[in-house]
């Protein structure tokens, strides 16, 4: 899963106009504080290759998360670190800035990607989150 097509200025661009964000700092501080946190639940080959679009403080010597939040959980964790944020202010900033990541991996990417978050997150990506019934 190689990124190298988009730019973060770029990426920064795509979220400002998927979460219909004001200004480009608006977008820039959310984009940050929600790859940061994705970041941390990503094992490093996931990281490495997410690495032009991650925030620089997202490196490999970062930590992973303790365990897998599910999806709400990433949510209310991602909440406090940023300004003003409700639980439905900040689910929109990372809908918005997942949504503009799976746009730019593409759909084969994207489902790489998922299948190393717990099920759930898919809806933050803006697809679907179908589920086998039994």
């Amino acid at each position: 899963m190689t990124v190298t097509t988009m730019q973060p200025r770029s990426f920064t661009e795509a979220v400002r106009e998927v979460g219909r964000y004001g200004t480009e700092a608006e977008a820039e501080a959310v984009t940050r504080t929600v790859l940061l946190a994705l970041s941390a639940h990503l094992p490093a080959t996931e990281r490495t290759e997410l690495t032009p679009l991650l925030p620089t403080e997202a490196n490999l010597s970062t930590p992973l998360a303790p365990r897998p939040l599910t999806a709400r959980e990433f949510v209310e964790s991602v909440a406090p670190h940023m300004e003003n944020a409700t639980p439905a202010t900040a689910r929109w900033h990372v809908t918005s800035v997942l949504t503009a990541l799976a746009q730019q991996l593409g759909a084969a990417r994207t489902t790489r990607l998922l299948a190393q978050l717990p099920p759930g997150y898919a809806l933050l990506f803006g697809l679907a989150d179908l589920v086998a019934v039994a």
